[in-house]
């Protein structure tokens, strides 16, 4: 397995609040964590930080993680103490008022691949060229299109594209969807919404089936193009190659 992560500023925001990263346990098990922070005086990287910290650290004291049902007991008891741990925080500096941050997680064992998150980072997989998103934003818009009152067309420039439902930090309540993955595919990709506000999946499809690049070259050349676009927000992507076949996602 081959894999890279990367976060950038982006040309507006003054400072990165995204935290990203991947790490392996004893069993050679891999967890990717992706959180964009928010809050004000720099408290949303504290936010996202926490959350890659706390529990990308003990991912890595792990001999193994387990069963599915014991990775489901363990992502849920981790993100409901760094959730704990974030609203203690902000509790004790009200100069952090409104603290918070989204999360998405890749768990992948020889046995199988869960997806969870809360917010609007967003996990895909992808597969014989193709890029699917497997999570769902919890934002306004989102809802409001699942439900019927939005379409599809009319949420991708809406004002309130942004307004989340759910975060870390946001209330004593996290609940984590969960999705469980079939894991005959050839690469994760996880992403804050820095990305995928900025770039369509055909774009970013496009720059990951290059044969030319490697891993790290390809995550650099989406952040560069996001940029381009005018780097609206901090961009972070985290990228695991599975099954490369020959020179793809090399």
């Amino acid at each position: 397995m081959k894999s890279f992560y990367i976060t950038d500023a982006g040309r507006v925001r003054s400072h990165n609040e995204d935290s990203v990263t991947i790490v392996k346990n004893a069993s050679s098990e891999h967890l990717m964590i992706v959180a964009d922070g928010m809050g004000g005086h720099r408290a949303g990287e504290v936010a996202s930080s926490m959350v890659v910290s706390q529990i990308g650290s003990r991912f890595q004291k792990l001999s193994t993680i387990g069963s599915k049902q014991d990775a489901v007991n363990w992502l849920r008891e981790n993100v409901k103490e760094v959730n704990s741990n974030i609203l203690k925080y902000s509790n004790e500096h009200p100069e952090a008022a409104g603290l918070g941050t989204t999360c998405v997680m890749a768990l992948l064992t020889k046995d199988f691949l869960m997806f969870v998150n809360i917010g609007d980072s967003s996990g895909f997989v992808f597969k014989d060229g193709k890029l699917k998103k497997i999570t769902k934003d919890h934002t306004l818009v989102n809802f409001l299109v699942e439900s019927g009152d939005l379409s599809p067309d009319e949420a991708i420039n809406h004002p309130k594209k942004n307004v989340l439902m759910k975060a870390l930090g946001a209330s004593d309540q996290c609940e984590l969807d969960i999705f469980d993955v079939d894991t005959n595919i050839d690469a994760i990709m996880l992403s804050s919404d820095g990305l995928t506000n900025m770039l369509s999946f055909e774009q970013i499809e496009r720059v990951l089936n290059e044969t030319d690049i490697n891993i790290e070259n390809k995550l650099i050349k989406l952040v560069k193009k996001c940029n381009v676009r005018g780097g609206l927000d901090n961009i972070s992507i985290a990228l695991l190659i599975k099954n490369g076949k020959g020179g793809d996602l090399a």
